[in-house]
């Protein structure tokens, strides 16, 4: 996982799993970074290679706290491997990414 901001957009760039044992991590910065003056916060989900359901909890949990907060959660798609998983699941049409596909 990096972590950066550029003005007030913070963008998290999760690389590999992510699944039980790093997802922690992860919403505890996307909390962190939701506490902050950020605008934007921009999740690249890109550089995934596998998600399991507590990945995409945290990731549905994380977009119903932006709908809550002005929606400055935006998600880049990530590799077809991984969208798969999203969209058997259901979720992939609920998520924010910024492409819109």
């Amino acid at each position: 996982m990096r972590s950066r901001r550029e003005g007030d957009v913070h963008t998290i760039s999760l690389i590999g799993e992510m699944g039980l044992a790093s997802t922690g991590a992860v919403e505890r910065l996307l909390l962190d970074i939701e506490a902050s003056d950020a605008c934007v916060i921009y999740v690249d989900l890109s550089a995934l290679t596998f998600v399991d359901s507590t990945a995409i909890r945290m990731l549905m949990c994380a977009h119903a706290r932006s709908r809550n907060d002005g929606n400055r959660l935006t998600l880049r798609r990530p590799p077809d491997s991984v969208l798969r998983v999203l969209r058997i699941c259901g979720v992939d049409e609920l998520l924010p990414f910024a492409d819109g596909r």
